[in-house]
């Protein structure tokens, strides 16, 4: 027996799998959609049930010198994510309805890269109930140049907000707000340690590619905002879907969170030493060769510990978190792009065995290989 949304409860339990269920109209897509093993009651769904499901509200700030990827990047994925249900449902309302709002009396605005973009409205002029309210990172932002009564009118708001996220350095206002005291955020990985240093009652977590603390959820650069929006779409609407958006935007790399910001191989890019740059290429060539300090020393005529040192210096990681790290991007595009035995990639990365992989997938990502086989292949 339930009661309205408690047939969410029961639902996760099994209980009702095979079985006919109801629920609330305005909660009947979502159950049926995120538990597909529950049949409705009766041989068809009401299409006024459908159409009068609620849209999720998303609003996302925007100030003067707003980053455009910070904004139209999870702005696409939540509108995406609407256009693939509806498509499917086509009696079914948005599951997202998305507006942006800006932080000034004037609703056009002038990004970072000097495009200029109109928001819907100034957030003087937003009422009514807001389930997802995210804030887009950009110079007045960073600068704490949002006027005090838009700052007032944000705490307000995100008070009754569902939950409340930032992407990129908008992080920097949830701080100033006093939103992010005494918890686990991230943001851009340069501007971290300026969110520590200016607000030290957070604690501020450099690597991830999003954080979730409570209803409060920050995420790293740019597009690590798409991550996010993913993210929530997928804890709204299960795997699926969100992966059916992923596909769509052709987001085929949909990182979970506490994946690293920095990319090992990317950071090839960042050498200035043209003999660390021919090693590295050396590396993604040969993982399963023997990549210790001393082999890659003697490739580039130095001594090991000299070696660390300015390898060190130059990736930010020592040699062998720098080698495992590679290991773990190269078999995670392995495991998204190809159906490959866990065997035969953990042999051809490197790792030796499979259990060797599974410790590593488990440090870095916080998931076993075939776990994240299937989470990326589950469509």
């Amino acid at each position: 027996m339930s009661v309205s949304v408690g047939s969410f409860i029961l639902a996760k339990t099994g209980l009702l799998d095979g079985k006919a269920a109801t629920t609330h109209h305005a909660e009947y897509s979502r159950v049926t959609m995120e538990f597909p093993a529950v049949r409705s009651k009766g041989t068809a769904v009401r299409r006024t049930q459908l159409r009068m499901a609620l849209s999720r509200r998303v609003v996302f700030l925007v100030a003067p010198g707003a980053e455009v990827l910070d904004l139209t990047g999870p702005f696409q994925v939540f509108n995406s994510a609407s256009q693939l249900f509806c498509k499917s449902n086509p009696a079914a309302a948005p599951l997202y309805s998305t507006e942006v709002v800006s932080l000034s009396r004037q609703t056009s605005f002038v990004t970072n890269s000097g495009l200029q973009m109109r928001a819907h409205g100034s957030f003087r002029d937003l009422k009514g109930k807001v389930d997802t309210l995210l804030v887009v990172g950009g110079a007045a932002v960073e600068e704490d140049d949002v006027g005090l009564h838009a700052m007032q009118w944000f705490q307000e708001v995100a008070g009754r907000a569902r939950r409340v996220g930032s992407v990129c350095t908008g992080a920097f206002l949830l701080a100033r707000a006093g939103l992010l005291d005494g918890r686990k955020a991230t943001t851009h990985w340069n501007w971290c340690e300026l969110l520590a240093r200016r607000y030290p009652r957070i604690a501020v977590v450099p690597d991830p590619i999003f954080v979730r603390d409570g209803n409060t959820y920050t995420s790293a650069g740019i597009t690590a905002g798409m991550d996010l929006a993913l993210a929530l779409i997928e804890e709204d609407h299960g795997q699926h879907l969100a992966l059916q958006v992923a596909r769509h935007l052709v987001l085929y790399l949909r990182r979970p969170g506490g994946q690293s910001q920095f990319s090992a191989a990317l950071s090839m890019q960042l050498s200035n030493r043209e003999p660390l740059r021919e090693l590295q290429s050396w590396m993604l060539e040969n993982l399963d060769a023997s990549l210790d300090v001393e082999t890659l020393a003697r490739r580039v005529a130095m001594s090991p510990r000299n070696f660390a040192r300015v390898f060190r210096k130059e990736t930010r990681l020592t040699p062998a978190k720098y080698v495992e790290r590679l290991r773990v991007e190269t078999a995670r595009r392995r495991l998204e792009e190809s159906r490959q035995s866990l065997k035969l990639i953990a042999h051809e990365c490197g790792f030796g065995t499979v259990n060797s992989m599974r410790t590593a997938f488990h440090k870095l990502l916080g998931v076993a290989p075939g776990e994240y086989r299937q989470h990326f292949q589950g469509v």
